[in-house]
């Protein structure tokens, strides 16, 4: 009996311990912008291997997809930190006098691209031949108009893309957008070979999978920020470099879709296109950013009128305090021995 009640006291004191450090913790709530996907794995990474409770963050993953969508939370105070996409939305943001700024960006390269069935075309250039390109709504509005300024293409080739592979599976001679780790993988698992141009690789420079915060968590409380920013690099590398088994299974819980053979796949994707750990990352570390990149590709929307000039205070996008300063390279060290 007494042995009975020294184990349950013990068990009791380790459950009020713990629920005690939990405490200690400071709640985050980071949104993501669309399922779960390998895209997003450095984020899990980070909640699984305890990266972010060393950093004193407890983080919850909010996951968003088709029916959620998360970036007017940010604005409302439900996020603390959002996964954008490309610098536009960013650029709309300080347009529309929304206080919100980028710290970090994970992708150096836009994993927006078009594909094409394999020797279909000779290269990029010739794609301005196809009869038909489809692209979705919001692309017409955004790379597209840089396709038809900057590469030629015309809107005579243009097509709604209905996010279905059906229309371009039946067509030899068309052309989609496609995010170059997703529809070339699908097309491939239902018999079809294509060739997947990255628009990055065209001049096409802006960031991808930006971290937004609001402008009062980086005046207020710039500590959590650097905290956050920092844990999520380290995610990253032990993700990119590292065991992945447990971030695969919380990406899998989150949404079943994925298995793990899709996500090495995906992987694969990130790393053949050189996606992530590339450009000024290779020196500055994961999530590094310059203003000068972030004014060119300022200056290429406007050249393509896809945003007007004057519009957007530069100085308002994005801040590089977070950033730039070589975190993490020592664990890719470590993990490759490079």
């Amino acid at each position: 009996m007494t042995r009975m009640m020294t184990a349950a006291a013990a068990a009791l004191f380790a459950t009020a311990t713990l629920a005690a450090a939990q405490d200690d913790l400071d709640k985050v709530v980071m949104g993501t912008n669309w399922l779960a996907q390998g895209g997003h794995g450095g984020f899990y990474q980070a909640v699984v291997d305890g990266t972010y409770e060393e950093y004193g963050l407890d983080v919850e993953i909010m996951m968003g997809g088709p029916q959620m969508n998360n970036r007017p939370m940010l604005a409302a105070g439900r996020l603390d930190f959002l996964m954008a996409g490309n610098l536009l939305l960013s650029f709309d943001n300080v347009r529309n006098d929304i206080p919100t700024t980028v710290v970090a960006a994970f992708f150096q390269k836009d994993p927006q691209a078009l594909i094409a069935h394999q020797g279909a075309y000779e290269d990029f250039a010739d794609l301005t031949t196809a009869p038909t390109v489809l692209i979705s709504k919001d692309g017409q509005f955004s790379f597209w108009q840089w396709l038809v300024d900057a590469h030629g293409f015309r809107d005579e080739q243009l097509r709604p893309y209905g996010y279905n592979l059906a229309q371009f599976l039946g067509d030899d001679k068309m052309v989609q957008q496609a995010y170059a780790t997703a529809e070339p993988i699908y097309a491939a698992a239902q018999g079809a070979e294509v060739e997947t141009f990255l628009l990055a690789d065209q001049g096409w420079n802006t960031y991808s999978t930006t971290i937004e915060t609001r402008d009062e968590l980086v005046e207020n409380d710039p500590d959590l920020v650097q905290r956050f920013v920092n844990a999520s690099i380290e995610g990253w590398y032990n993700f990119l470099y590292g065991d992945r088994e447990a971030a695969y299974a919380a990406i899998i819980e989150a949404n079943p879709d994925m298995t793990v053979e899709k996500l090495e796949k995906e992987m694969a994707q990130f790393e053949k296109l050189d996606i992530i750990d590339s450009g000024n990352a290779l020196e500055k570390g994961i999530g590094a950013m310059s203003a000068e990149r972030i004014a060119a590709f300022h200056d290429l929307a406007v050249s393509a009128g896809i945003i007007e000039a004057g519009v957007v205070d530069l100085d308002k996008v994005a801040t590089t305090q977070f950033v730039n300063k070589g975190h993490g390279l020592d664990i890719k060290s470590r993990l490759t021995g490079k």
